[in-house]
């Protein structure tokens, strides 16, 4: 696989992510008078306090973060964000462009404030979800993050959080409470929806399964499920006997059939079953 078609595998995501992120801001946060965390969130203020267009600040707030971020993460980790940064500022330039000649309309709101802030929480987080799985960011406190993670040992969740709180919390100057604790909603459906779109849209089960049959367990699922099996030597800390365990993983329609196989085999087999978020290998996903 050349390297090209690697470099457009992701960007191709991280451009629609981005596209998402700024259709997000300008057509549900902005127009109702909500707010974002980090350096996002000062634009929107600067938005709301001096009428500065979210693009042109938004880069501006940016290239001093992204110039520090060079210079202590490195050309290799920065290439992405760059991109994310870019195509950020110009989408939101296109859609501050397609709002202003009435081609696109926002989504106003005179009294149902929870349905924007869902709909607001979706469209963020499902496009810096879709950026974040493909390796970019859109700058700012992400990149303040992972120096501090590096450097002070803080976690980026934590950095994040705390920025974002106090962002927000500035934000009470300009806006009132219910549309902060309508804000904090969005926030929190962005985040779980980012997670996921992360960990992966689907969850596979891993099977450990504890019997004295391991080879013949191991045989039918290979042949009836076609599936990868480890087995792996263990020791019945109680009985003293030696056994196996039998560790594979599997979709979700095939958790039925893999029961039975074990149950058919060995009935006394002890089975530990985990969710599984994200699966990269033969069988599954390639990367």
């Amino acid at each position: 696989m050349s390297k090209i078609f690697i470099h457009l595998r992701n960007v191709i995501p991280i451009l629609i992510g981005t596209a998402i992120y700024a259709f997000g801001l300008h057509y549900f946060v902005i127009p109702n008078q909500l707010m974002e965390g980090g350096v996002t969130g000062i634009a929107v203020l600067l938005n709301y306090a001096a009428g500065w267009p979210l693009s042109i600040s938004t880069l501006l707030l940016n290239i001093p973060l992204f110039l520090l971020g060079w210079k202590a993460l490195g050309r290799g980790q920065m290439m992405y964000t760059l991109l994310g940064i870019v195509a950020l500022s110009a989408f939101l330039a296109l859609m501050e462009q397609l709002i202003g000649k009435g081609i696109l309309i926002p989504f106003q709101s005179s009294n149902d404030y929870m349905l924007v802030a869902l709909y607001a929480g979706v469209s963020l987080g499902a496009g810096l979800g879709i950026v974040f799985r493909f390796g970019g960011t859109t700058g700012g406190v992400d990149i303040v993050a992972r120096i501090v993670t590096r450097s002070k040992g803080i976690s980026m969740g934590q950095f994040i959080l705390t920025m974002d709180a106090i962002i927000i919390g500035i934000s009470l100057l300009y806006i009132p409470m219910a549309k902060v604790l309508y804000t904090l909603v969005t926030v929190f459906i962005a985040s779980k929806l980012i997670d996921f779109i992360q960990d992966g849209a689907y969850a596979a089960k891993a099977f450990s399964i504890i019997t004295d049959h391991g080879d013949a367990i191991a045989r039918k699922i290979t042949v009836e499920l076609e599936r990868g099996v480890t087995l792996i030597p263990a020791k019945g800390v109680f009985s003293g006997q030696q056994k196996e365990v039998v560790y594979c993983v599997v979709q979700r329609q095939e958790i039925r059939r893999l029961k039975a196989i074990v149950r058919n085999t060995d009935p006394r087999a002890f089975i530990v079953i985990n969710e599984v978020q994200d699966v990269l290998g033969e069988g599954f996903k390639e990367e």
